[in-house]
């Protein structure tokens, strides 16, 4: 029996990217296409809680999918709870365009919308390249179902999913896949002020520049400068600083007793 799979992304039902990613596994796996009617790039684990979600049916490739007025958490909410019969038994997004190694996981749609799902206990895999402009999805894609079908017969610990990115199209043919930690790179702001040509009021484009950091070898922003792809399994079923929570809970604690009691110091 095939597995099921939920496709989705975050740049949009028609990016080709996503096209990329349905052509590798369609014939492995049953697929069912549940994306953002539009490119939600950077909205992270945004959902949408102010409008109305809209669902609209579309004949895509050789399937029914689905167009999801909303964020990659909303496609992957409305899969699980309105449009899906079944659970899946892995949720995949991408593939990207754009890296999303290191610290961009936390503003990546591509990333939580499997994130959604690691919150509702479905593993998945999400899947970037490097190259932002004109990527070469045909260079990731024999590399997918190799992935899928890992992560598939050795399933991920629960609240756990892959951040899978490929390397520059330059650096093709790969050197191989790294099981990897997450580095500490991230795209920081680089605003660009402007001036309304008519009224003359101030306004910015963000813009975005990447902070780069002094890498450790096994971390994905290293590896893939190296030609590898890597692969990071993050971890979202507790977010606690367990450390920090040790060696600090007493003194916390005490300190609000102190202030209770109205003991503290002036």
């Amino acid at each position: 029996m095939k597995p099921k799979i939920l496709i989705t992304n975050d740049d949009g039902i028609h990016a080709p990217g996503i096209k990329a990613l349905w052509n590798a596994l369609k014939d492995h796996c049953h697929c069912t296409v549940i994306a953002p009617h539009k490119e939600q790039s950077a909205t992270g684990l945004s959902i949408t809680v102010r409008d109305p979600i809209r669902v609209e049916k579309h004949l895509w490739e050789e399937t029914i999918a689905w167009a999801v007025t909303g964020t990659p958490a909303d496609s992957v909410k409305m899969a699980l709870s309105v449009l899906l019969e079944d659970k899946p038994d892995l949720i995949v997004s991408g593939i990207n365009k754009g890296s999303n190694a290191g610290r961009n996981v936390l503003y990546s749609g591509t990333v939580s919308a499997v994130i959604e799902g690691a919150l509702q206990n479905i593993p998945g895999v999400a899947f970037s390249c490097w190259d932002y402009i004109d990527p070469d999805y045909s260079l990731a894609t024999p590399w997918v179902k190799q992935i899928v079908d890992h992560a598939l017969s050795h399933p991920l610990p629960e609240g756990t999913l892959f951040n899978v990115n490929f390397p520059a199209k330059a650096d093709h043919p790969y050197k191989g896949v790294k099981l990897c930690r997450q580095g500490k790179g991230y795209w920081k702001e680089n605003p660009d002020p402007r001036s309304h040509p008519s009224e003359g009021h101030p306004y910015w484009w963000l813009g975005l520049m990447h902070a780069d950091y002094e890498e450790e070898p096994n971390s994905d922003i290293h590896l893939l400068k190296e030609g590898y792809i890597s692969a990071v399994p993050v971890y979202v079923g507790d977010l606690t600083h367990d450390a920090h929570l040790k060696e600090r809970q007493a003194l916390f604690e005490s300190a609000f007793r102190l202030e209770a009691q109205g003991t503290l110091p002036a």
